[in-house]
């Protein structure tokens, strides 16, 4: 998308957002913004359902819960609080399960020495009776030393619970922080992170990868005559076409509020175009049906452009290159799949080749 293009939606977000202010008559803080912003542009489906909720329970979203608000979806320490809780845990559990060894082992050195002095002992014994009764305090020993090894292996079993617990814990909050929950496609910091990991792979093996850019045509349309959870159920379908046509190493994200972007470890220029029109056509070939009232609203369309890395390239690059592809695609119509060969600057170099 271009440059125009982008600032054109990103300046609507922005408009919406002081909108919402005003209609809801709060304090313009940054984080008014913030949220406000994120709640128009439907990055985030978890605060878009908890803001819906509160109006239709309370008619407006008042500065407490706004600020409350902020706090469960968008703070920038949020994640870090709960990876800090997970890690208290952790320690807490580690620090259990060393005690309990510790402890383990001073029962077995404890029962190692009165075996030891019990031997010793029992070669100097003549009397039975004597005799009856070393054993007998080996035996007991024996029972008591079984016993609290039997006690270490239930509490081993069971910080093994608790510890694989905190585990699913830590994998959720990476998956929170790398997914968009809305489309459940990996978001825009796992594609800036993934992109920059291939391209430095790609100059290492000098081998090239494609890259490929999606845009919803005339969704900020739809999403206004519509609404916001329509607007969202276009962006699943969009998403589940996405998810369906592509193989297992593709990386597939939501880049923007309409935007897709899938990174093609595995394809060249050619396979990436397939890919593509088989997307396109996906997309093209579901009809929209309103939930709520089952009314028929036709069908979405999506542009597509298309690049592939060159060692010169960075990931800015190779992303703006395939950025021009897809406003190619919006300038020529829209619901097409545009690759950088059809781009200017291509057709110059092949009439001077």
């Amino acid at each position: 998308m271009s440059e125009e293009d982008d600032h054109s939606r990103t300046i609507k977000y922005g408009e919406s957002a002081v909108g919402y202010i005003r209609k809801n008559t709060l304090p313009a803080y940054p984080r008014s913004y913030e949220l406000w912003y994120t709640y128009a542009a439907g990055y985030n489906q978890g605060l878009n359902r908890a803001v819906n909720e509160t109006i239709k329970e309370k008619g407006r979203v008042s500065t407490d819960e706004m600020l409350n608000l902020y706090g469960r979806f968008l703070s920038p320490t949020r994640l870090g609080d709960r990876l800090d809780e997970v890690g208290t845990k952790v320690s807490r559990e580690v620090e259990e399960l060393i005690e309990s060894l510790k402890l383990s082992a001073d029962a077995t050195s404890d029962y190692g020495s009165s075996l030891e002095q019990a031997g010793e002992k029992i070669k100097r014994l003549d009397d039975p009776q004597k005799l009856q009764l070393y054993v007998t305090h080996l035996v007991k020993s024996t029972q008591n030393a079984v016993a609290s090894n039997r006690k270490l292996e239930s509490q081993l079993l069971e910080s093994k619970k608790h510890i694989e617990n905190l585990q699913s814990s830590l994998e959720a909050i990476r998956y929170e922080s790398l997914t968009d929950e809305l489309t459940t496609l990996n978001n825009r910091k796992h594609f800036e992170v993934s992109l920059e990991k291939i391209v430095d792979q790609s100059k290492e093996s000098k081998r090239s990868f494609a890259l490929l850019m999606t845009d919803i045509d005339h969704f900020k349309k739809f999403n206004d005559t519509y609404g916001h959870q329509t607007g969202d159920q276009v962006l699943r379908l969009v998403a589940l076409a996405v998810k369906q046509n592509i193989k297992t190493q593709d990386i597939a994200c939501r880049y923007g509020g309409e935007e897709f972007s899938i990174i093609l470890p595995q394809s060249n220029l050619e396979e990436a175009g397939e890919i593509g029109e088989r997307i396109r056509t996906a997309v093209m070939s579901k009809e929209l049906v309103k939930r709520s009232t089952g009314e028929n609203l036709g069908r979405v369309t999506i542009s597509v452009g298309i690049a592939t890395f060159d060692q010169i390239d960075t990931a800015h690059s190779i992303v703006s290159r395939a950025d021009e592809a897809l406003y190619a695609a919006k300038n020529a119509g829209r619901n097409l799949v545009k690759t950088e060969l059809d781009l200017p600057s291509a057709k110059a170099t092949e009439n001077v080749a």
